[in-house]
């Protein structure tokens, strides 16, 4: 699936390139492409995917780098806006005729891109579905595509260029960044301040090997709360360096105007 999802990007770009050779693909957003599928392959084929079962600190592990890492990797590598570039005739007008439909805009949305986020990060760890993955490797394993695709509408809204008809002024992306950072800081604590295994499968079991259940169940929710916490900041920088920028470009707008109205008091 991997392989199969570069080669079709690559595709995509080689077409974009061959077609509008005065405007070619990015060659940064190829590479955020190839960093996100290297990540998703880490995070699901490694060691890491072996032991994500076993450990729920590991778990952790896995499900911020799917949506912490990869997911935005894959909003900067902007496979809608290849798509479109990449298409045309009759299959462009689908493609725009669906960003275009209600469930199109609908998911496009910052708010409901942020409502999936804020219900999927605590619902997937502090209740019984977590436990039901454990229990069920198929459920886990679209769980999976559940962190990259909530974490690619997230992400969508900060970086790359997909089409979006509501693009969030640096002001507000810094606030819809610094909004979500409670819901990883609930979840984090929450886990972290456990008195006992809240997830039978574990119990049912037991490692004779590694931390105790407790003890993994607390570094769990430490990773969650300092890892999850910390990827949220970074791209905040950013940013808040774009928002200053702007500002002060619209600033210099206006002494201009103010300039030109007092040199020209007659116009």
């Amino acid at each position: 699936m991997i392989l199969g999802a570069l080669a079709f990007y690559l595709w995509g770009v080689f077409r974009v390139n061959r077609l509008q050779p005065r405007h070619p693909w990015a060659v940064s957003k190829t590479v955020c492409l190839i960093g996100a599928l290297a990540t998703t392959g880490i995070a699901i084929f490694s060691f890491i995917g072996v032991y994500d079962g076993e450990l729920f600190y590991i778990h952790m592990v896995q499900h911020l780098l799917l949506i912490m890492v990869a997911a935005p990797l894959f909003a900067a590598s902007s496979p809608i806006d290849l798509a479109w570039r990449a298409s045309s005739g009759r299959t462009r007008k689908i493609l725009s005729r669906v960003l275009r439909s209600f469930p199109g805009r609908l998911f496009g949305h910052p708010a409901m891109a942020f409502a999936l986020y804020a219900v999927l990060i605590p619902l997937s760890h502090l209740t019984s579905w977590y436990n039901y993955t454990l229990e069920h490797e198929s459920v886990h394993n679209t769980e999976h595509i559940a962190f990259l695709v909530v974490g690619y509408l997230f992400w969508r809204q900060i970086f790359g260029s997909d089409p979006n008809r509501r693009r969030l002024h640096p002001g507000l992306q810094f606030a819809y960044l610094f909004l979500a950072i409670p819901v990883d800081t609930f979840t984090g604590v929450s886990l972290n301040g456990a008195t006992h295994e809240l997830f039978p499968a574990y119990l049912a079991n037991p490692r004779t090997w590694g931390p105790s259940l407790l003890l993994d169940l607390h570094l769990g929710g430490v990773i969650m709360w300092v890892g999850g916490d910390t990827l949220m900041l970074w791209p905040m920088i950013p940013i808040a360096i774009r928002w200053m920028h702007q500002e002060e470009r619209r600033a210099k707008r206006a002494d201009l105007m103010l300039l030109s109205a007092t040199a020209n008091p007659n116009n």
